[in-house]
């Protein structure tokens, strides 16, 4: 696998622990948590409580998992410690905002009070909402968006989606953190391994929760009820979280096209972190989705792997069954591989962490 002499695979088994875990249930994920890792949570709770934090610009192709990563951390250690942006969400919070006229000027005011570049902050909006499709949106502008956005939340920890986009905002990310008030924080940069196979299942069956965003997937990461939708002969996902009360979970338009849509983007994304990993002088991770079939039995626990869900409907008693098979795919290299769910790739992250961060 790529990088695996600088990054050995990680082994998420621990030696005594039996218990198999339902990593769909909230409460079985903070005591699967707390038992493989409990040092490092302990390690990474008394850094926070020490008003102490970090930046992490996250890289990895799109659809890699960047945004469920994240908020498995946050759902761990709290949402007042962990802070995650989104570059692509700033740019569609801009779109939205353009339509409120308070909101436009507050936006418009941050501008011309912080923003430095060769375009005025109108023209730089102009083409940021594609009205202006010749202009070419400088860097700058893009930055002093994302600072808007830190410059809106208490100061926590950060994993910053999204940025770099392009070789020549690498620098930019590295020197990033001079340009906000974290002038003394640690900065990493964190990427994500994963099969393009993977990916391709992810769009095509991946749902959002419209109140939380929290995303999940109706054939690799399920959740605890499913729905039917007997007109349609439609299954879906209801969301997990207490507060969005068995909120429908929906698709993105598109997704169902899979990763050809993205092919571009995928080749920009692995040319950006083949780069990164050339870089001296700041530390990295990186974490991946998936381990070698051969040695899978080794390094992870069975209920750690990702099943693939299929569903059958009960029409007497109007519920849904749950079923699950074998998932594995080839990785970009052709080797069989089994996928990983998502918080044994977050285990190895807030492992690497406290190794990048000397705690």
């Amino acid at each position: 696998m790529k990088y695996e002499k600088e990054f050995p695979l990680s082994n998420t088994k621990v030696e005594g622990v039996d218990k198999k875990y339902n990593l769909s249930d909230l409460n079985e994920r903070r005591e699967y948590f707390e038992v493989k890792a409990g040092e490092e949570v302990a390690k990474l709770k008394k850094f926070f409580d020490e008003g102490r934090t970090f930046i992490v610009y996250l890289l990895g192709k799109k659809n890699a998992g960047k945004g469920t990563y994240t908020k498995l951390l946050m759902e761990l250690f709290g949402k007042d410690k962990i802070g995650h942006i989104s570059v692509g969400d700033i740019v569609r919070d801009v779109h939205s905002a353009m339509e409120d006229e308070n909101k436009k000027k507050e936006l418009m005011e941050y501008l011309h009070k912080n923003y430095r570049g060769f375009l005025t902050p109108e023209k730089g909006l102009e083409a940021l909402l594609g009205r202006d499709q010749k202009t070419l949106l400088p860097d700058e502008f893009i930055l002093a968006l994302v600072k808007r956005e830190i410059d809106m939340m208490p100061k926590k920890a950060l994993f910053i989606d999204g940025l770099p986009r392009n070789m020549e905002q690498i620098s930019h990310a590295i020197f990033f953190k001079e340009l906000i008030d974290y002038r003394q924080d640690p900065d990493i940069f964190a990427a994500i391994d994963i099969p393009e196979a993977v990916i391709d299942e992810r769009m095509k069956w991946r749902v959002v929760c419209p109140i939380c965003h929290t995303p999940r997937n109706l054939k690799l990461f399920t959740t605890q009820e499913v729905g039917y939708e007997e007109d349609k002969k439609e299954f879906f996902l209801k969301c997990d979280n207490p507060d969005c009360h068995n909120a429908k979970m929906t698709a993105k338009e598109g997704d169902n096209l899979g990763i050809e849509t993205i092919r571009e983007r995928l080749e920009m994304d692995d040319k950006l972190i083949n780069k990164v990993f050339s870089l001296h002088g700041v530390p990295k991770i990186l974490i991946r989705n998936a381990v070698p079939t051969e040695k899978s039995n080794e390094l992870v626990d069975d209920y750690e792997i990702t099943p693939e869900y299929y569903y059958e409907y009960d029409e007497a008693n109007k519920n849904v069954k749950t079923l699950e098979r074998p998932y594995t795919v080839k990785d970009d290299e052709g080797v069989e591989v089994i996928s990983l769910l998502a918080p044994p790739v977050a285990l190895s992250l807030i492992r690497q962490l406290v190794k990048a961060l000397n705690l």
